[in-house]
């Protein structure tokens, strides 16, 4: 448990009874009603507990004492701390849909979140890499060995089944703790079997970095969703991954030759020499055998596009990457948007917005009168 959250268990702790109460049963009613993730859950409970703290400080003990004004004080006072306008806004939708939820329940005379209003998130333009970027950082490991990850310490993360990418990702069950330095936490965990093994697990690196690359690229979809894969999501014929989103949102997505080639590669040599007894039917795999966990595959491609000498990377700048590619080659909007599994039209327009600035860059350097 982070400090953070070992933090956030004691100010709840020492909340009056009633509202204590209150998050329980709203944190049940999201998991259980709303199906979402447990990282999710916890976010919303984090807020929730920051704002009945700031509400007990403010005199209010009972529920049913809460209005708008305990509210925006409740935001101005994280303004003053330094809140970014994205985690008000976070905040603001948190309290929103805790007022709402206390009303429907009969906790609250009235819905007094539904008059809260919250900071315009500021939204920069996503980092996008060019075609020849991408490609060469996803054939990156056919072309090199596996570079040594940075990260030593990230505890292992809790994951849920199929679940809710809403806010931090999360995977399905069993996930594998963070490779540290991936090549040597291959060799080691092989080591108690026989030199061969050792080396198939080794040279199986590789492979699996090179799907998850391709994958991330190809598809667009997001970190967990990558590692939430299952073997049997994979239609080989049809070339498509069944892909579980936001709110356990099933949907189909295509995927290119190069990104079958990496599969196929993958599945008949590399997975069987890392698969294991924690491996379940998961499709990609970390050095230990478990199920890759998003961190890892955050530190994989950050580690590729380091050595390939390309800007700091992450899996979401692959995603933004893919569908600003998709529309500057002629997808229409409302095909990206299901394919990315955004809700709103809205999430996916800010790709136009790349393109054209894109566009704009290209004309201001080329043109003689620009």
């Amino acid at each position: 448990m982070s400090r953070a959250d070992r933090g956030t268990r004691a100010m709840h702790q020492a909340l009056p009874p009633a509202l204590r109460d209150a998050i329980d049963d709203f944190a049940e009613h999201l998991s259980r009603v709303r199906n979402r993730s447990a990282h999710t859950v916890r976010a919303y409970v984090t807020d929730l507990v920051s704002l009945f703290d700031h509400a007990v400080r403010m005199g209010c003990v009972d529920l049913a004492e809460l209005d708008l004004s305990v509210l925006r004080s409740w935001l101005a006072r994280q303004r003053t701390t330094g809140a970014a306008r994205t985690s008000l806004a976070r905040r603001a939708a948190s309290a929103r849909a805790f007022s709402a939820w206390a009303h429907r329940a009969g906790l609250l005379p009235a819905d007094v979140g539904a008059a809260l209003a919250s900071p315009r998130a500021h939204r920069e333009l996503p980092s996008v890499l060019r075609a020849d970027q991408a490609a060469a950082l996803v054939e990156a490991p056919s072309r090199q060995a596996p570079p040594t990850d940075q990260t030593r310490t990230d505890p292992e993360l809790p994951d849920q089944t199929r679940t809710d990418p809403e806010l931090p990702d999360q995977t399905r069950a069993d996930p594998e703790l963070p490779d540290q330095a991936r090549a040597d936490a291959v060799r080691t965990d092989a080591a108690a079997g026989p030199a061969s093994g050792a080396a198939e697990a080794a040279e199986a690196v590789p492979l699996r970095d090179r799907v998850l690359l391709e994958l991330l690229y190809a598809t667009g979809v997001r970190v967990s969703e990558a590692c939430g894969l299952d073997v049997g999501d994979v239609d080989h014929g049809r070339r498509v991954i069944r892909v579980f989103g936001k709110g356990g949102r099933e949907r189909s997505v295509p995927y290119g030759v190069p990104a079958q080639r990496a599969l196929d590669d993958w599945l008949r040599q590399g997975r069987p020499a890392m698969v294991g007894a924690r491996s379940g039917d998961a499709l990609l795999l970390g050095a230990r055998g478990g199920r890759l966990n998003p961190t890892t595959a955050r530190q994989i491609v950050g580690a590729y596009a380091e050595t390939t000498g390309l800007p700091r990377t992450s899996p979401h700048d692959l995603r933004h990457s893919a569908a600003t590619h998709l529309l500057e080659g002629g997808a229409d909007l409302r095909a990206v948007q299901e394919l990315l599994g955004h809700s709103s039209l809205a999430s996916t327009q800010i790709y136009t917005h790349v393109s054209v600035e894109r566009l704009r860059a290209a004309y201001r350097q080329a043109h003689p009168r620009a």
